[in-house]
């Protein structure tokens, strides 16, 4: 086939072939085990309050650098507990590290990553506000909910692990009276390392959890980063369980500790089985 005849017939074929394949592509994902859908137990808790804790920085760098590409929260670490917890009745704060706008990683928001709660949230102004002026950790007051959640995202790496104002509201809800679920997604299970009982011991260590994998943070090639969920929950004394596939991208799991107060979730592909399954502990308790 010559240029000419490749350029009038060829091209156009190969161009639509890339279109379908671009078109296909979120649907590919979802497949593979991206975004999968929650197919378990649906609870409500009418009159419930819920409250997710994101991260407040914003760029993915060297540390103590400030150049490098935008990050913050994954995008879905924070909007489907949102929904969920919406969704069962509760009303749902939001906060983050140090208060005010939430960063949040473009590319989790984006074009094919996205997912149908993102896009909710896009024209969902009451949340936008909340997002756009979160409250600071320091400032909450733990008394008032029963389930707190820590979204992840690779910004959670540089602020959430190293905030004792986290730590300390942590610690603050595993003794509230509520006795609220302490929950976490991703990079979020990093508010969890630092948080101690009121023996001075870690509250995370000999429980079952679970966050981003050594693995999967190895095959993104994102090591600048100065924490990494698995090493450190193990550090903490976690007893750190998870979930493996071709890439761990794909994969999923979600740990109860034996207490069931604290229910983490292993990565992006977690927020909404982790948000249903502490919904279903509140709604469970009722009945006991």
């Amino acid at each position: 086939m010559n240029i000419k005849k490749f350029l009038k017939v060829g091209l156009p074929i190969v161009a639509a072939i890339i279109a379908l394949i671009a078109i296909a592509l979120p649907t590919l994902l979802h497949s593979a085990g991206l975004h999968p859908e929650y197919t378990g137990e649906v609870s409500e808790y009418p009159g419930g309050k819920a409250l997710i804790i994101t991260t407040s920085h914003g760029v993915l760098s060297e540390p103590g650098s400030k150049d490098g590409p935008p990050t913050g929260v994954a995008a879905s670490e924070m909007t489907h507990p949102y929904y969920v917890f919406q969704g069962a009745g509760m009303d749902v704060d939001v906060a983050s590290v140090a208060g005010g706008a939430i960063p949040i990683d473009p590319q989790t928001i984006s074009f094919p990553i996205k997912t149908e709660y993102e896009e909710r949230f896009e024209s969902d102004s009451v949340f936008q506000a909340k997002a756009n002026n979160s409250i600071a950790v320091g400032d909450v007051d733990v008394s008032q909910y029963d389930v707190i959640f820590l979204a992840g995202g690779w910004g959670a790496a540089y602020d959430m692990g190293y905030s004792q104002e986290l730590a300390n509201l942590v610690s603050a809800a595993y003794y509230s009276p509520k006795k609220p679920i302490i929950a976490s997604v991703c990079h979020g299970a990093l508010g969890l390392i630092d948080a101690k009982d009121q023996s001075g011991n870690l509250l995370i260590a000999g429980r079952r959890a679970t966050g981003v994998t050594d693995k999967q943070v190895k095959e993104l090639g994102i090591d600048v980063t100065p924490m990494h969920p698995e090493t450190e929950l193990r550090k903490a004394g976690a007893i750190f369980e998870s979930a493996t596939a071709f890439r761990d991208l794909f994969a999923t799991w979600v740990s109860v500790d034996d207490e069931q107060r604290f229910v983490t979730g292993q990565n992006q592909n977690s927020g909404l089985e982790t948000a249903h399954k502490a919904v279903n502990i509140l709604a469970q308790r009722k009945t006991q």
